[in-house]
């Protein structure tokens, strides 16, 4: 619902609430580039015992969380609710029950404050995380159109992302992982080599006492498969293909290889041991030397060269992307964009080509509430508030081919 007579943004005050997986988020932001709090309650603890999010755990805690986390979020901005524009909430993508959590509770909120709603794309928040921050730093915004790689542990996407006006962002798909995102990848490799969840930030931490080309994993080009009726079956992850180059990604190759490496070295055994010792020792963080200490010589070779290939492929797929439509400048978010090597080699790469590269801080790149404050701005300035019959999209898109 678009009520274009809303032309008064007010104060700018918009709360954010992000509930698309296992962050309880909620986060006070000013004008889209002030964030006055950012609280998250994080599962990652639960989780952890399952190698994975459970949905049903990931809702369950969402039940729990979301009260106190909107309370502390108000608290520690200094407002109350009578000081809202806006209340922003991501409507997709995301876990079905995980984002209702997050719409019944902010709309119930609206309707007893009485404040417009904006329902906010997921991915378009993490885009605007690194927008909002370079806000903040009054840096000189970059020349348009962006190049945008959101790479997480649901998503691998990239954007071709202009700006139509003052207060519309128009969003291009022109790659998409068509299986495994990287961020999946990365947990699914963590596992089989007996790692702790999420595999992220120990394959970080342990690549950097390995040797990135001890084993040579390659990436196929990725062709679309053609049935013996001439029919292109459907990709239910990725948005339909548009006219003209698309750079897509495929990261199921490169976990079935590690897979087959550690048995054909016979690296079974001791990946069990070092599960065993890890659950034995659950305050271990990913950079401390009694959790190196587990992994030899040929396991950290392993784990060196997984992140070196996948690093790689991200940066050839998005630099290629971004040559071939002319963006001005790159931003890279999501979870991924926290792993130390990937921001290495993308600014080395941006300083070759003489192109700007920006990356969210640390806290930014994981799932937050700012950056769906944050992208909700330009549609509280419009008048762009959602419909009363707003609700969970887990399969939503951002931006057509």
């Amino acid at each position: 619902m678009r009520d274009t007579s809303y032309i008064n943004a007010g104060t700018g005050l918009i709360l954010g609430i992000e509930s698309s997986c296992d962050e309880t988020a909620a986060a006070v932001v000013r004008g889209g580039t002030e964030a006055l709090s950012n609280v998250v309650a994080s599962q990652m603890n639960l989780h952890a015992n399952y190698g994975g999010v459970v949905p049903e755990l990931a809702s369950r805690e969402h039940l729990r969380n979301i009260v106190p986390v909107v309370r502390e979020a108000m608290d520690r901005a200094g407002v109350g609710f009578n000081d809202l524009d806006a209340i922003a909430v991501t409507e997709g993508p995301g876990l079905a029950g995980a984002l209702l959590v997050g719409i019944t509770y902010a709309k119930a909120l609206t309707f007893g404050v009485d404040k417009p709603l904006i329902g906010v794309n997921h991915l378009e928040g993490h885009i605007h995380a690194v927008l909002m921050e370079a806000r903040q730093r009054a840096e000189t915004p970059m020349e348009l159109p962006l190049l945008a790689l959101v790479v997480s542990g649901g998503h691998t996407h990239l954007y071709l992302a202009e700006q139509k006006g003052e207060d519309r962002w128009r969003y291009r798909n022109v790659g998409r992982t068509v299986d495994d995102a990287a961020g999946e990848a990365y947990d699914k490799v963590a596992k089989l080599l007996g790692l702790g969840y999420p595999g992220g930030p120990w394959i970080d931490a342990l690549a950097r006492r390995g040797n990135p080309q001890a084993v040579p994993f390659r990436f196929a080009q990725i062709k679309p498969r053609i049935h013996r009726n001439g029919i292109v079956p459907a990709n239910k992850k990725a948005p339909p293909k548009h006219d003209g180059p698309s750079f897509d990604f495929s990261f199921s190759g490169i976990k079935t290889a590690v897979l087959r490496y550690i048995e054909t070295n016979h690296m079974r055994e001791a990946t069990a041991e070092r599960r065993a010792k890890l659950a034995e020792h659950p305050e271990w963080k990913p950079d401390t030397d009694e959790a190196a200490a587990l992994c030899d010589a040929q396991t950290l070779d392993l784990i060196a060269s997984f992140q070196h290939a996948v690093v790689g492929n991200l940066l050839r797929q998005t630099f290629a992307a971004a040559e071939t439509f002319g963006a001005r400048g790159i931003v890279v978010s999501g979870g991924v964009a926290a792993n130390s090597e990937l921001r290495r080699r993308f600014q080395a790469e941006a300083g070759r080509r003489g192109l700007p590269v920006a990356f969210p801080s640390l806290a930014l790149s994981t799932d937050n509430a700012a950056m769906i404050a944050a992208a909700a701005w330009q549609k509280l300035v419009a008048g762009d508030f959602a419909a009363d019959d707003l609700g969970p999209a887990p399969q939503l898109r951002l931006g057509g081919g």
